[in-house]
């Protein structure tokens, strides 16, 4: 068998499988390739009914719902001083200031706060669940 290399193609070209379908199915495959000097190839595979229409690109909505109302803001905003009631912190009884909070229900400490001072690691933040922080 004989090699071919996808840039001696023609500028372009379409496949039509010849193989025969069953009684049920009538659906219908076209691949089409497009080869340019400067643009990276690119291989488009379209399947359609024999007996539909082709589908109009400007259908215009069903019915337009309104957006969902967000949900409330979980943990202190942005830039919030805070006290740590985390026993075991290296922080306990220091006040930070919050950087972020995740918004995501599922996470188990969402509240990222920076420090003034650095730890025995050299690292001024540390995130703390909701319950172990107090709003000043």
């Amino acid at each position: 068998m004989a090699s071919c290399s996808m840039a001696s193609a023609a500028s372009g070209f379409v496949l039509t499988p010849n193989t025969p379908t069953n009684g049920n199915s009538s659906a219908k495959s076209n691949m089409v390739f497009f080869a340019k000097n400067n643009n990276p190839s690119r291989l488009v595979v379209r399947a359609a009914e024999e007996g539909a229409a082709p589908a109009t690109t400007t259908a215009a909505p069903a019915a337009v719902e309104a957006p969902k109302a967000k949900p409330p803001p979980i943990g202190p905003k942005r830039g919030t001083k805070v006290k740590i009631l985390r026993k075991e912190s290296y922080w306990y009884n220091g006040i930070g200031s919050v950087v972020a909070v995740d918004q995501d229900p599922k996470t188990r400490y969402p509240v990222v706060v920076r420090f003034n001072k650095v730890n025995y690691a050299n690292v001024s933040t540390n995130n703390y669940a909701l319950d172990e922080i107090q709003e000043i």
